[in-house]
């Protein structure tokens, strides 16, 4: 799974692709050091920050927690990307597994 603890919440691992034809999330991909990331894909163009910024709301609204307690912890200008998410981790960790789970065919 591309969701680790963190002190402050979980970290998830994102590998997004901006200019896409509609902004959704993709499957779970492994690279070949093994680790796991969550495909996802935005229509804005990778210019100041906007398509982290797109990412961010997409994920909020699908989780239903608030965009504030998402932010870009490594990879802002890279298309692999960690995002911390701020709060409990074990119920975190258990609400992101679960979307996961349900999202990814």
């Amino acid at each position: 799974m591309p969701v680790t603890p963190h002190p402050k919440g979980v970290r998830l691992s994102v590998r997004l692709t901006p200019k896409a034809s509609k902004n959704r999330f993709g499957s779970v991909e492994k690279t070949a050091d093994g680790a796991a990331h969550l495909k996802a894909y935005v229509t804005i163009v990778p210019e100041g920050g906007k398509a982290n910024k797109s990412l961010i709301k997409m994920l909020a609204k699908s989780l239903k927690i608030p965009a504030g307690d998402i932010s870009v912890a490594s990879g802002a200008t890279n298309r692999n990307k960690q995002l911390l998410i701020e709060g409990d981790s074990g119920m975190l960790a258990a609400k992101l597994e679960q979307w996961i789970k349900d999202i990814t065919p």
